[in-house]
């Protein structure tokens, strides 16, 4: 698991994951987990944005998926849902990100989404398509 960390660090992350602060705690084709700040990440009245959410879980099926298929393959989201059961207004949210299904050509992930209370305040799932080797 360690080493997909360091494939992840190598890489860099992407300019919105940087500006919402997102951090990958543990990554593996199979399993990913992450950490975002509630500051920063707000609707104008303080709670967490809804879209914040949606950025977290599809970084999240987007590593998976590129962990899984390889640095030679292009991975593009094809589907996101996200449903918000509950808000945060502080401190940081927590994503888990477990693989439904990993194929040749669809990787599908439920990302689970908690505050620092463990509460649930998002479920959402992402579905990745597998593109041509890189040319």
């Amino acid at each position: 698991m360690d080493d997909f960390l360091e494939i992840i660090k190598a890489r860099g992350s992407g300019a919105l994951d940087k500006k919402m602060g997102i951090e990958i705690l543990e990554a593996s084709p199979s399993r990913l987990v992450a950490r975002m700040p509630v500051e920063g990440n707000t609707q104008p009245i303080g709670l967490l944005h809804g879209g914040a959410n949606v950025v977290l879980a599809e970084s999240l099926g987007s590593i998976g998926t590129q962990l899984h298929a390889g640095p030679d393959r292009r991975i593009v989201g094809v589907d996101i849902n996200a449903t918000h059961h509950k808000s945060a207004t502080s401190g940081f949210v927590t994503a888990v990100a477990t693989a439904v299904s990993l194929g040749k050509t669809l990787c599908c992930y439920e990302v689970e989404i908690t505050n620092e209370a463990g509460q649930r305040t998002c479920s959402a799932r992402i579905t990745c398509l597998i593109l041509a080797e890189k040319s």
